[in-house]
C-alpha cells in the first residue's frame, strides 16, 4: 500500500512537470551585439545581419555581421549545439537600407528569399546574401544589383564556403614573389 501511495505520489509530480521550450525569438540588435566570429560590434558593419539560437544557450543568440556567414555556419560540420532558429534582416523591411538594416526587422531565415551572387558586399567584405520576405522586392534588387533570387535550401555551399579574395589582398603570383625575395635575402 505505501509502495503504490508513492507511486502515485510521484506520478502526479511527472503530470505536473512543465517542459518549458527554450524562448527563440528573435532579439533586437543591440551596441552589445558583437559578431560571433570576428567580435566585432554589429552596428559598425553595413548590410543585413544574422542571429542563430542554439540549444541550451537561451538567450544568447550567435550574432552574424554578414547573413552570408550565419549560412556557413550551419553547413560546417563542427557545430556543438543543435540549431533551433535563425532569424535573417528583411531588406525589404520598412526603413531597412543598407548602412541600416534594422534593429527589430527579422524574419526567419527559411521564409526568407535570397538575393545570392550580387555585387553588394556585407560587413567583413564577403559578397553577401540578401534577405527578403517580399518575392518582389528580391528580384527589385537583384535587377539592380545583379544576383539570382533563391530559397534558402537552392544557395549553393560554393555561395557561401568559398575562399573570399578581397580588394586589398594580395594575388597568389604577388605572394610567390615575395617568398622569393625573402629566400634570396636570407641566402645573401
Amino acid at each position: 500500500m505505501k509502495a503504490a501511495l508513492v507511486a502515485i505520489g510521484l506520478l502526479g509530480l511527472t503530470a505536473c512537470r512543465e517542459e518549458t521550450a527554450q524562448e527563440t525569438a528573435a532579439l533586437p540588435l543591440t551596441e552589445e551585439a558583437v559578431g560571433h566570429y570576428c567580435q566585432m560590434d554589429l552596428l559598425e558593419h553595413e548590410g543585413p545581419k544574422a542571429q542563430a539560437h542554439l540549444a541550451g544557450l537561451p538567450g544568447a543568440p550567435l550574432f552574424f555581421s554578414q547573413v552570408r556567414d550565419a549560412v556557413a555556419y550551419t553547413r560546417m560540420p563542427e557545430q556543438s549545439h543543435e540549431i533551433l532558429a535563425i532569424w535573417v534582416n528583411d531588406m525589404g523591411a520598412p526603413g531597412a537600407t543598407w548602412d541600416t538594416p534594422g534593429p527589430t526587422n527579422w524574419i526567419a531565415a527559411e521564409d526568407a528569399i535570397y538575393v545570392v551572387g550580387g555585387r553588394v558586399m556585407g560587413g567583413m567584405g564577403a559578397s553577401e546574401l540578401v534577405p527578403f520576405s517580399d518575392p518582389a522586392k528580391a528580384a527589385s534588387f537583384a535587377e539592380v544589383n545583379g544576383g539570382q533570387v533563391m530559397r534558402l535550401a537552392e544557395i549553393p555551399d560554393t555561395a557561401v564556403l568559398a575562399p573570399v579574395e578581397l580588394d586589398n589582398e594580395p594575388d597568389e603570383a604577388d605572394f610567390e614573389q615575395r617568398l622569393r625575395d625573402l629566400s634570396r635575402k636570407s641566402e645573401g
